[in-house]
């Protein structure tokens, strides 16, 4: 039996006016927020506001404490939650699930139009085809961002 691989990735989902950000995965076909692997040498949060920007066009800032109020050595945006994915047979993500916002200057665009990309409110989301795990992830989003700022 091979031993089984790991990658760690990063999630954010990214709340906005009473809705989500959400994408169809291209090769899963089904509907997830903006994540994926944190390249070598980069910070699990850099990565998190990259994969939004390259996936959305969106410019993300995290929500989240950091644990110290110190400068050194550099502390990183808590994540929400960490998960174990199964990908494929010996392979898994070890997930970092970020919650984030859109920068203020932000104007509602979201990358080329694209239809498998938006925001969705959770009335929206009920007639969906997400899965168990992103409603869950969902109804927490609404639950802890949802009074507007």
């Amino acid at each position: 039996m091979s031993p089984v691989t790991r990658d760690f990735t990063a999630t954010a989902f990214v709340y906005w006016k009473g809705k989500t950000l959400l994408h169809k995965h291209k090769k899963l076909g089904i509907w997830l927020p903006c994540g994926g692997h944190i390249d070598p040498h980069e910070l699990p949060d850099d990565a998190a506001i990259r994969e939004v920007l390259e996936e959305s066009g969106v410019e993300i800032e995290l929500i989240g404490e950091r644990t110290l109020s110190i400068d050194e050595p550099k502390q990183l945006i808590r994540p929400r939650g960490i998960q174990l994915e199964y990908i494929h047979e010996g392979h898994e993500h070890i997930d970092l699930i970020y919650f984030a916002k859109p920068v203020k200057t932000y104007n509602g665009y979201l990358r080329d139009d694209d239809p498998t990309l938006g925001w969705y409110s959770p009335d929206d989301l009920q007639s969906m085809n997400i899965t168990e795990e992103i409603r869950a992830w969902t109804t927490l989003v609404f639950q802890e961002l949802g009074v507007e700022n």
